[in-house]
């Protein structure tokens, strides 16, 4: 078996993995958080699964890059929440049940929404996509790991707080080791970026991010900082995972990976502060109804 025929297996299985970390340490109530809240969770979908996806259907058409390239964007725009954001989140204000809720939602509906993304690209653009196979992927290595280790959390919790920083430190060092050779090998590629028009596009989708975020996160500042996080930077598994179904496309999918998570952390950095620097609402206490004197 080949160098290059292993590589989808490494990728999928750290994906599983870190899917599963995350999965250990969410309870299913945590998880139902934003069911009990239909307004924010339809505001939340509206950010990350249509307002991103089309904005970045409308960059790759703009800037006609290469169809990896552009493959990467629309997978990016339609990949769940990162596993290392909530703890940013929280820091920056977040509230912990809205955190999970949002990681476990676009988790499960990413075998949804990132096949309909690739089918949209793949009409517009012609590029040649396994959408199929790139849905079994996803349940498989998203899906089906994420409502296992909620379930083991719920059954066991002991022996799931046990697990869960092993699994997830295996799954991100499995990741970094099947993608770092071929960053290393194509160095020349990742660095053509940064004139080709690829990173602009990359800022551009953080920015965007960002500010749409914030706007559908509501009147709460701590659920603005949470969507407006989420919205701009995304699984960066999930779209190499993704072009692994084509093992020629890893490498200028992993780099636009590389470049998205630099752009997120420097970009998010001032967006916190800014936001920290923002005067809380004032909290009102519950009206209470007049009651008339007692005669």
């Amino acid at each position: 078996m080949s160098i290059a025929s292993l590589l989808p297996i490494a990728i999928n299985l750290s994906i599983a993995l870190i899917v599963f970390g995350l999965g250990l340490g969410a309870s299913l109530n945590d998880a139902a958080y934003l069911i009990r809240r239909p307004g924010l969770l339809l505001r939340s979908l509206l950010s990350m699964n249509i307002v991103m996806p089309v904005f970045a259907l409308l960059l790759v058409v703009l800037f006609q890059l290469h169809p990896a390239i552009e493959l990467a964007i629309v997978a990016l725009s339609l990949s769940p929440v990162p596993p290392f954001l909530p703890s940013t989140q929280t820091k920056g204000g977040g509230t912990a049940p809205y955190v999970v809720s949002l990681l476990v939602t676009t988790a499960i509906l990413s075998i949804i929404t990132v096949p309909l993304g690739i089918w949209s690209i793949e009409a517009i653009e012609h590029i040649d996509a396994d959408i199929p196979r790139i849905a079994m992927m996803l349940a498989l290595t998203v899906t089906l790991p994420l409502i296992v280790g909620m379930i083991l959390h719920d059954l066991f919790p002991s022996l799931a707080s046990r697990i869960m920083r092993p699994a997830s430190l295996l799954g991100m060092g499995l990741l970094v080791v099947s993608i770092l050779p071929v960053l290393v090998m194509e160095w020349g590629l990742v660095w053509s970026m940064v004139g080709n028009g690829t990173l602009v596009i990359l800022v551009l989708f953080a920015l965007v991010g960002l500010a749409v975020g914030h706007v559908l996160g509501g009147p709460n500042p701590h659920d603005q900082v949470v969507l407006a996080l989420a919205t701009a930077s995304r699984h960066p598994g999930v779209a190499i995972a993704v072009a692994a179904v084509n093992t020629e496309h890893v490498a200028p999918v992993a780099a636009v990976v590389i470049w998205h998570l630099l752009v997120g952390v420097v970009l998010s950095a001032p967006y916190l502060k800014w936001m920290h620097l923002m005067p809380e609402a004032p909290h009102k206490p519950p009206v209470k109804p007049h009651s008339p004197p007692i005669r």
